[in-house]
């Protein structure tokens, strides 16, 4: 599960610490453990990988992330629960799991080294959340 949390026109963004995509951005999030809800899991995620909290507000979607081998056998496969979070408080902090996180600007993520989709499903939900306009090309004539 990832969190997807916004504010003031920014995004949460953490650099993966571990495959797959170590080194790239992404959002924050993890797995669910033993007896925890996902909701109990965003939480915590979001706090030990950047000292935030936050408060899971909706579910934004939920999709399967295949990663193959050079082979073409599948090395990862998760199904990810996609939350937009609300931000609550904390000190911005890196922690074990991310090396770095930041708030990266919604007009700055074409220059972040961030999964084209990941790049997709955060301005479709900024725009469905009201932090970006509706791209004209969709707008109705």
């Amino acid at each position: 599960m990832a969190a997807i949390v916004f504010k003031e026109g920014r995004v949460l963004l953490v650099k993966r610490g571990k495959e797959p995509n170590r080194g790239r951005w992404g959002l924050p999030g993890g797995v669910v453990e033993l007896g925890e809800t996902v909701e109990e899991a965003i939480h915590r995620e979001v706090e030990e990988e950047t000292g935030l909290e936050v408060k899971p507000t909706r579910l934004a979607t939920i999709f399967d992330s295949i990663y193959g081998d050079e082979q073409g056998k599948v090395r990862y496969h998760y199904v990810l629960f996609e939350y937009l979070c609300e931000y609550v408080g904390g000190e911005l902090v890196a922690g074990s799991d991310a090396p770095e996180v930041r708030w990266v600007g919604l007009d700055e993520l074409q220059s972040v080294d961030i999964l084209g989709f990941t790049r997709r499903f955060v301005e479709r939900v900024a725009v469905e959340e009201g932090w970006l306009p509706e791209p004209a090309s969709s707008k109705p004539f």
